[in-house]
């Protein structure tokens, strides 16, 4: 079989008339990159902002914090949050944003079918880039933002924010130094309750909303509440459902912890259950990925999404975050015993060792993913970044790998190599070839 490698450099070079919305996309966007800078120590790094609703008050927030950043623009679709906002550049079209060359780097805050391409973008305009998880929408575009964040050589911080929890990067390397034994198994927990999102009708666009860029790359349907703030999650458009919203964070802690890339096989099976509302993804949900090593060993990682009323495992689900009756984390079982990650704020860890189950190493300290993006800006050191965007990428992609099987109601199997599932066109297809139908002018392009 042709190596990765071998596979990217036949993407680069293809040309021909299934290129040209692309190219005729990037000409279309004439952003200019500055020189590299150099950050003295006095100097504070440049940041946007961009989507001001949900996630983005933590953006703000967790930025504002840092004695070494200014928020120097703030980009959202609605007027009304820009309004709210005094005393700071705004934007509404994130294109005009990218062409400001003092800005050195954006945050991204943005649904979920918006996070590659802006930040394919940003990174094309020589802009560091700190993305929500997930990092892409589908398998495809987040393997393109990869290649543009090596393209540019640019500092992309994933969302994945445990990965800078002090205490879980402990508990991983307890993990992988053996104290629970050899380990086989990784559990995955999202069992958040969700309520019902209901009805919505179609209506007007609420006044100051620029509806249009909002949907960007998705197909324009008539605008609903349940098609915008937050309830997007929920819709196959622009959402993931909670296996890629809440879920994704368990996922890569699991891989983290477990030592994986790519699986080799996935199976995906559950339903949208209790209640009848606009809700098209699944609330509850049942996901194994199996993983083949190097050396012939074989490792499992089981996922689980429920969404209502459920019990707790391994004491997670009791710490002051989830407020005692959502049990967020993950389970790691090895020869020696056990260890589970997720209680108190997500930044703790405790194990429990042989047979008897005693109290092994525990530990509870945080840390701060936005101060370690903002460090590697300005050492531009990637290997510093505790989430860079490769790793994010291959964990986003066993959230999508499990979501088409479950939405073609069968079993994968998947070539890491090639990073194909293996003879299935139609999960390769809703993985996203390149030929998905973006809305122009809001095109991942093909060649970055």
């Amino acid at each position: 079989m042709p190596s990765q490698s071998k596979l990217w450099r036949r993407d680069f070079l293809k040309k021909g008339a299934e290129t040209t919305a692309s190219l005729a996309l990037l000409r279309s966007i004439t952003f200019l990159v500055r020189p590299e800078r150099v950050f003295g120590a006095n100097d504070r790094v440049r940041l946007a902002v961009c989507g001001l609703h949900g996630r983005g008050k933590d953006h703000l927030g967790g930025f504002s914090r840092l004695t070494n950043v200014e928020i120097a623009a703030l980009c959202d679709v609605d007027e009304n949050l820009l309004r709210t906002r005094g005393g700071t550049q705004t934007f509404i079209d994130v294109r005009k944003l990218l062409e400001d060359k003092s800005i050195d780097a954006i945050s991204i805050a943005t649904p979920n079918h918006w996070h590659s391409l802006m930040a394919i973008w940003a990174c094309q305009a020589g802009k560091d880039v700190y993305v929500e998880k997930p990092c892409s929408h589908n398998f495809w575009e987040g393997r393109q933002l990869v290649r543009a964040a090596q393209k540019y050589n640019r500092i992309v911080q994933h969302g994945t924010q445990i990965r800078s929890s002090a205490a879980v990067r402990e508990g991983i390397e307890k993990i992988h130094q053996g104290v629970i034994g050899d380990v086989y198994l990784a559990r995955g927990l999202c069992f958040k309750w969700r309520d019902t999102i209901g009805r919505t009708p179609a209506e007007p666009v609420p006044a100051g909303v620029h509806y249009d860029l909002w949907t960007g790359p998705a197909p324009l349907k008539p605008f609903t509440r349940n098609r915008f703030h937050y309830n997007w999650h929920w819709i196959w458009d622009t959402g993931n459902g909670d296996l890629g919203n809440q879920g994704v964070h368990q996922v890569d802690v699991a891989r983290w912890g477990l030592g994986v890339k790519f699986p080799n096989r996935i199976s995906a099976t559950g339903g949208h259950f209790i209640f009848d509302d606009d809700q098209e993804t699944p609330n509850t949900l049942n996901c194994a990925f199996e993983f083949d090593l190097p050396d012939g060993k074989r490792k499992m990682m089981e996922f689980e999404v429920r969404h209502w009323i459920t019990n707790h495992e391994a004491e997670i689900g009791q710490g002051r975050m989830f407020g005692g009756h959502n049990t967020i984390g993950n389970i790691f079982y090895g020869s020696k015993g056990y260890l589970a990650t997720g209680d108190e704020d997500a930044n703790s860890y405790q194990s429990r060792l042989g047979r008897g189950q005693g109290a092994g190493p525990k530990g509870h300290a945080r840390g701060d993913h936005f101060a370690n993006f903002v460090d590697c800006v300005r050492s531009r050191k990637k290997e510093n970044l505790n989430a860079p965007i490769e790793e994010g990428h291959i964990s986003c992609a066993l959230v999508h790998l499990a979501n088409v099987s479950y939405r073609l109601g069968r079993s994968l199997r998947f070539d890491p190599d090639n990073e194909q599932v293996i003879a299935d066109d139609d999960a390769n297809h809703l993985l996203g070839d390149g030929d998905r139908g973006y809305r122009a002018p809001f095109t991942v392009p093909k060649e970055v």
